[in-house]
């Protein structure tokens, strides 16, 4: 089971009106190792729906983004990336990619809404989603992981967003400015650490 830690900025917070701006990814193998990293752009179809709200918190102008490629072009460059960095031999020429993706988990922090805004694109563009329908939510994981370090008499954050879960393991991003990689590579980060909590955890007889 491959993981795709997986990171977007979006043109506002409503998947059927707003829109995936900037993408960025890490690729793991089974074993967590990286096999790859992948950022790109994405020029908005609906112009109208980029809000000076969410500018604000990736610095992504319109005119930024005027050489970006569309979605429709990001989506299958992404499958294809994928599968070139796991080292898959499709079969077949085909644009169904199902088959060698459908093992590859999405992870992510919130990784619900960045999956609703994924699919909401797939739908637009009537192309078949080709990942498992299987996710790992850092937010999700981390509320468990710290309720059980508090119950402990252990430190704990106080919110759950990525900067607070990231500064509890010792990282921090490089600016306030959000840059989808950067965030997707802490994400890796923070779930690693993580993970290796719950290594170290015993169940009390």
């Amino acid at each position: 089971m491959p993981f795709l830690v997986l990171d977007l900025e979006m043109t506002g917070p409503e998947p059927d009106w707003n829109e995936i701006i900037q993408v960025g990814a890490v690729l793991f193998d089974d074993n967590w190792i990286e096999k790859g990293q992948y950022l790109t752009n994405v020029y908005p179809e609906n112009e109208e729906a980029f809000s000076s709200s969410s500018e604000k918190i990736h610095n992504l102008s319109l005119a930024d983004l005027e050489d970006a490629p569309m979605i429709y072009d990001v989506l299958p460059e992404l499958e294809e990336w994928i599968i070139k960095q796991l080292g898959i031999q499709k079969t077949q020429k085909t644009t169904d990619n199902n088959p060698y993706l459908r093992d590859v988990i999405i992870c992510g922090q919130s990784v619900i809404n960045d999956i609703n805004f994924l699919k909401e694109a797939y739908r637009l563009e009537k192309l078949k989603w080709p990942y498992s329908r299987t996710l790992i939510d850092l937010h999700t994981l981390s509320y468990f992981a710290f309720r059980i370090l508090k119950k402990n008499s252990k430190p704990v954050p106080q919110r759950l967003s990525l900067k607070d879960i990231a500064g509890h393991f010792g990282f921090e991003r490089e600016s306030d400015i959000h840059n989808a990689l950067e965030d997707a590579v802490l994400t890796a980060k923070c779930l690693k650490e993580v993970f290796k909590l719950a290594d170290r955890l015993k169940l009390g007889e």
